[in-house]
């Protein structure tokens, strides 16, 4: 088991590629903290998890406030005395032409997807320094790359945390704790489920491999950042995404 042992925090892990990171983690012998708005749906991937064997706390919270942020930390350090992962995943989307973009809109986006996680990596990293070793995994995507039409604060708020992972990496370095982005691209989820078969049809023509990722080829990277097999890799962002971008 490459994670035995370890606590990590998993923003955003009650369902798609939050909640097949929170599990692959467990399969891999972490502790696993479960964040989510639904506490409902919070305990019922932590309960199933726990009865497959793992080990898994569930705690609501909104990432996007700073106290919600501290209470998580608090809550885990509480429970389990260390942090050694931390997930930023949380996120949403609220498409819309830039013409027809409400301020709403743009903020909210931007309040949990980039805040988010300046949120929970400032509230975690004094532990870490303390435990001098963590591993910080920031989810980004391939839309804060390339950019996409009626996205502007989706894409933004991914190209910042791009920026953000970069920034992170180089203060934290001397201190032996890593930060790396992954950049997924089309993945099968709940949203990619609802599009007509001609949508579908016309994203896989973008794809190399030509299909859909799943969010366990998302998970069993984030596994690997994790682990001590990367112990020598920060400031990266690896795209898992069928070969849809390549630099």
């Amino acid at each position: 088991m490459r994670l035995k042992d370890r606590v990590a925090i998993v923003t955003g892990s009650t369902r798609g590629i939050g909640e097949a990171i929170a599990r692959a983690f467990a399969r891999e012998g972490a502790w696993v903290v479960i964040v989510g708005r639904n506490g409902e749906r919070a305990e019922k991937v932590a309960a199933e998890i726990r009865e497959q064997g793992g080990q898994a706390m569930a705690v609501v919270a909104d990432v996007s406030r700073m106290e919600d942020a501290q209470n998580l930390v608090k809550q885990t350090l509480d429970t389990w005395g260390k942090i050694d992962i931390l997930v930023n995943n949380a996120g949403i989307t609220r498409d819309n032409l830039l013409l027809r973009m409400s301020e709403a809109e743009w903020d909210e986006v931007l309040n949990i997807n980039l805040k988010g996680a300046f949120n929970c990596t400032k509230s975690v990293v004094r532990q870490m320094m303390k435990q001098r070793q963590g591993r910080i995994i920031n989810i980004t995507s391939v839309v804060g790359q390339m950019g996409n039409a009626g996205q502007a604060n989706y894409a933004a708020s991914k190209a910042g945390l791009i920026g953000f992972t970069r920034s992170v990496a180089r203060e934290l370095a001397s201190r032996n704790i890593t930060c790396n982005a992954i950049a997924p691209g089309y993945i099968e989820t709940d949203m990619t489920a609802a599009l007509d078969e001609p949508v579908r049809e016309a994203l896989q023509k973008q794809i190399p491999l030509n299909r859909l990722g799943q969010a366990e080829d998302v998970a069993r990277v984030a596994v690997f950042l994790a682990s001590d097999d990367a112990a020598y890799i920060t400031g990266q962002v690896i795209n898992v995404d069928g070969g849809m971008v390549m630099a």
